[in-house]
């Protein structure tokens, strides 16, 4: 049996673990959960969220200690390794760009293969152990497992990179896949070797216009790179500063240390607001470019599950 959450009081309500008629104890790597299981008589006026409905304020009422407690494990993870924060916006950015905002990059590879090893992953991903254990703080303090690992993703997003540059707030309400799609990261994802024409069509693709590229590109601006992502570059490239391409080259040899870490940009762990003219706009550009990212075929409703371990679908 799948456990899974759903609400069957008015449309108004916020889905909740207490409104459900039956339950089931669940064993996941935070504790033993009373789950909520989704019942075969279901109400003709079951809550079905949108990506219209998706609202920031989707866990107020079921769970206010929920979006305070991801805060605190970010903070916390955030000041012990500072780039952490970019850490946890590149797993938004490349759960979303895979068939959408749905916790997929999370699973472990099961009768499927799992999206970290994908080309654009195995070498970048990173972070993870955050997301397990906001997990376990989100379901401790919610009393059951009600918080999307998805939703997890996006907040962690907002709190540690976003939150401190504008004031819009990422829309809540999603739901976690059953499985993961590698073959789909492997041609979906943006690559280091694309131009700019082909980065905007893999943008388009997904639903995102030129202001969105710009806009999110930003990101690029905070965190580490390794080696062997720009070595090229800084080798064989003509349009590059060449006092910017020497001192990149200190650290990433033209052969070897291609784990080497380099930061993306001298503001390592705060955003380059040298990257636009006018840092005001730009940054409301980029609060509109990250809720239309992380509306991108969410699940909802009925659709996919609330995981109560990250890495594994429900049994």
């Amino acid at each position: 049996m799948i456990a899974d959450l759903v609400t069957t009081g008015p449309s108004t309500d916020k889905p909740s673990c207490k409104a459900m008629p039956s339950s089931v104890i669940v064993h996941s790597p935070h504790g033993r959960w009373k789950v909520c299981v989704l019942g075969l008589h279901l109400s003709t006026n079951t809550l079905m969220i949108t990506v219209f409905s998706l609202s920031p304020n989707f866990y107020d009422k079921v769970c206010p200690q929920a979006l305070p407690t991801i805060k605190r494990v970010v903070e916390v993870a955030v000041h012990k390794e500072h780039h952490m924060g970019a850490s946890l916006l590149h797993l938004h950015f490349h759960d979303c760009f895979v068939n959408g905002c749905d916790g997929s990059l999370l699973l472990d590879s099961t009768y499927f293969e799992t999206e970290k090893i994908a080309r654009g992953n195995f070498i970048s991903v990173r972070g993870l152990e955050v997301v397990n254990q906001i997990k376990g703080g989100v379901d401790r303090v919610c009393e059951c497992p009600i918080v999307s690992c998805d939703d997890i993703l996006a907040m962690a997003a907002q709190d540690s990179v976003v939150a401190v540059i504008f004031n819009t707030l990422v829309r809540l309400g999603r739901r976690d896949s059953t499985r993961a799609w590698k073959y789909l990261a492997n041609s979906t994802l943006p690559s280091i070797s694309m131009d700019l024409p082909q980065l905007i069509s893999n943008f388009k693709n997904q639903g995102l216009n030129k202001r969105d590229l710009v806009a999110l590109s930003d990101g690029h601006t905070i965190g580490f790179s390794q080696c062997v992502i720009f070595r090229n570059r800084i080798y064989n490239a003509t349009d590059i500063d060449l006092a910017f391409s020497k001192e990149r080259r200190a650290t990433c040899p033209r052969t070897g240390g291609n784990t080497n870490l380099t930061p993306f940009d001298l503001t390592l762990a705060r955003f380059d607001t040298t990257y636009s003219k006018n840092p005001d706009a730009f940054w409301v550009d980029f609060g509109k470019s990250m809720i239309r990212m992380g509306n991108i075929k969410p699940l909802t409703g009925k659709q996919g599950q609330i995981r109560v371990n990250c890495r594994k679908m429900n049994k």
